[in-house]
């Protein structure tokens, strides 16, 4: 059933003729997510059964975020082109076999290629977001897309530990076991509920290509792709430093690091609520700047504290509710605000802004590591996470002057 960006369309559960419930686009998410964390706990284990270094099977994390960041650019014009339905069910069998792959590979170079092509899976993710601005406008879409992402913040707090017990009682398979099996499951789902919401286009896909400089070219859609590649960067950044803060500088347990680690992740789940709850009553724009001064604030009182000398690991962990806060108000407004640019461009959109992001953020959790040694402590960190949510915030109000300018020229 196809659906424009202006229409209500009517949504039945496991009816593949309409679109697909909201269950089933937090499905299609938190699998993607689950992939990326679920085996990390494995890693030495899998050193030791493919008889390699540790820092060989680190390349399991790397590749396949590089991987990912490729498939993203990919997947979005295809399915604008040939419909989300088929190139997400498409995706998600190719996911299975490939997580199959990992388990009976024979050796570390074959477990990386299939490790490596497990990426496929975040088709599921990109169009997930694509499907909701199919459905409705730009500001309702930040707001399902608030719901929708609440998964990302939940899975990554609890798939490592889960990881690491199926790792103690089966071994390091385990994790890729459940992964194929979770493939399976949302297979069956979205073949029974997800309908085709892609409004078909003529001239195929050269005509994709053709349009892509339209995309390119719109300011706007740089505004917000930048602004949530900033925003998620800074939690890319703690993503790269904060275990060396909590073991080296302030001596936590590896139980307790845990613990506190997930600390942002409180905040994005209340972010991506408020976001639910609120987004289309404020829109997008207002809903971003506050996201980014949420965030600017505190990496800022957690750098001023620092730097007279009072930093705590309490300290430390505790604001950085306030970067996952800010992140779960911006990022759900900022992919929405991008998919709205060119609605008839949404997996396009999706998939490029979405690349920008990982890239970006990938980028930044690298730097990160890089800077903090003993002698500096946390203070680059908190910096780098100030600066960078800090010029997020730049960016959409200069995203919002050239909205107002131009709607006086109207």
């Amino acid at each position: 059933m196809s659906t424009t960006a202006h229409s209500r369309p009517v949504i039945r559960y496991l009816d593949k003729t309409t679109p697909p419930h909201i269950s089933t686009l937090i499905l299609m998410v938190g699998v993607s997510t689950l992939t990326m964390n679920i085996f990390l706990p494995s890693l030495q284990g899998m050193a030791d059964y493919f008889d390699v270094d540790y820092r060989v099977m680190q390349l399991s994390v790397a590749l396949y975020l590089g991987m990912n960041a490729v498939m993203q650019l990919i997947v979005g014009p295809i399915s604008d082109r040939f419909g989300r339905r088929p190139v997400v069910l498409t995706a998600i069998v190719l996911f299975i076999l490939m997580s199959l792959g990992c388990i009976f590979a024979p050796n570390a170079t074959v477990f990386l290629c299939f490790r490596m092509a497990q990426a496929v899976i975040v088709t599921a993710m990109v169009l997930s977001r694509a499907i909701i601005r199919d459905m409705v406008p730009a500001s309702e879409a930040a707001s399902m897309m608030g719901y929708v992402t609440m998964g990302m913040a939940v899975i990554p707090m609890i798939a490592p530990g889960v990881g690491g017990i199926l790792d103690t009682l089966w071994g390091w398979q385990a994790s890729f076991w459940v992964m194929a099996l979770t493939g399976v499951a949302l297979l069956i789902i979205c073949w029974k509920d997800q309908g085709e919401t892609a409004v078909r286009r003529e001239g195929g896909f050269r005509r994709q290509v053709q349009d892509m400089p339209e995309l390119l070219m719109s300011p706007r859609f740089w505004g917000y792709a930048t602004c949530s590649a900033l925003t998620a960067g800074a939690f890319f950044s703690y993503l790269g430093g904060a275990t060396f803060v909590g073991e080296e500088l302030f001596h936590m347990s590896k139980i307790k690091l845990g613990f506190f680690f997930g600390a942002p992740a409180i905040g994005y789940m209340a972010g991506n609520y408020i976001s639910g709850r609120y987004s289309v009553r404020i829109g997008i724009t207002r809903m971003i700047a506050t996201g980014t001064c949420l965030g600017a604030l505190g990496t800022g009182v957690s750098l001023l504290i620092f730097v007279t000398g009072y930093g705590s690991e309490h300290t430390f962990f505790g604001f950085m509710i306030f970067v996952g806060l800010g992140n779960g108000m911006v990022i759900p407004n900022a992919t929405a605000g991008a998919l709205s640019v060119r609605p008839h461009l949404a997996g396009s959109a999706s998939g490029l802004s979405g690349s920008i992001m990982l890239a970006g953020g990938a980028a930044l959790s690298a730097l990160a590591g890089s800077l903090l040694t003993h002698d500096t402590g946390a203070t680059p960190l908190l910096w780098m996470m100030f600066l960078v949510t800090a010029a997020a915030g730049v960016v959409i109000l200069l995203v919002a002057r050239r909205d107002a300018k131009l709607a006086t020229l109207q």
